[in-house]
């Protein structure tokens, strides 16, 4: 990867100056580039990357300048530092990474993993709004998942997932019950897609005959409806999930910085 074409002694000022409105700051065109090599897999997940001496030589900055870059994306847990190891790629396998797009806790005990059943997994052309929704064309394959998450032998989510088919070859319902870490890990390990942001929206529903029937509550019992749309490097969307959550012994938990 070639290094920047300024030195960081001379900071960024020349360029900010002819760059105008669009100007960037130097941190964030090292992060660029260091998320450039994170999706082209030069450092896979779970991989100590470079100290951050080697990358500024590298990219011809301060190593002030690399620390601020790298501090941003472990804040985006893209990256994660351990005290005197390095830094390392972040990975959904860690055990506090893991769960981090699981919001539902609880009522009463701690918060942890539920059990996992894959109802089916099934290839066909995308409905439209799933298209538009993961940037498809019309027509474009993609993979349709059913499951449902457990606590104490009770449905408490069931989830329908979309993916785009092409990242996903050899997908399938025995594949995906089969392993035994996270989804999101399978997803990064065996088939290089890692989810790096999703966005959410929330609506309060009530349960249709098959939802209820699938969930165990009565028909028309209140639901949370959770729509995700789940990102990879480069804000690319590679999921659409859509959950039902029953939130009689469970509860919707977000912290907001």
């Amino acid at each position: 990867m070639p290094a920047l074409p300024a030195p960081d002694s001379m900071d960024a000022a020349p360029a900010a100056a002819s760059a105008g409105p669009a100007f960037s700051p130097l941190y964030r065109q090292i992060k660029a580039l260091l998320v450039k090599s994170l999706n082209s897999g030069e450092w896979k997940p779970g991989e100590l990357i470079p100290s951050e001496q080697e990358l500024a030589s590298r990219f011809g900055v301060s190593q002030g300048t690399v620390r601020k870059a790298i501090d941003e994306m472990a804040m985006e847990n893209l990256l994660t530092r351990r005290q005197g190891r390095g830094t390392f790629v972040a990975t959904h396998t860690e055990q506090n990474i893991q769960y981090r797009f699981l919001r539902l806790a609880p009522d009463k005990g701690p918060a942890s993993g539920m059990a996992r059943h894959f109802m089916d997994c099934r290839r066909m052309r995308a409905p439209a709004e799933v298209a538009r929704a993961l940037e498809l064309k019309p027509g474009d394959s993609v993979l349709q998942i059913h499951r449902t998450l457990s606590r104490m032998g009770r449905p408490v989510v069931l989830d329908e997932i979309w993916l785009p088919a092409a990242p996903f070859k050899g997908l399938t319902a025995e594949r995906l019950a089969q392993y035994a870490g996270p989804m999101y890990g399978l997803f990064e390990t065996e088939f290089g897609v890692r989810m790096i942001r999703a966005e959410e929206k929330i609506r309060a529903v009530t349960a249709d005959a098959r939802t209820a029937e699938i969930l165990q509550v009565a028909i028309g019992a209140p639901l949370l409806n959770v729509e995700r749309l789940s990102h990879t490097y480069h804000d690319k969307p590679v999921e659409l999930r859509r959950g039902w959550y029953d939130t009689s012994a469970h509860y919707y938990r977000n912290e907001l910085n």
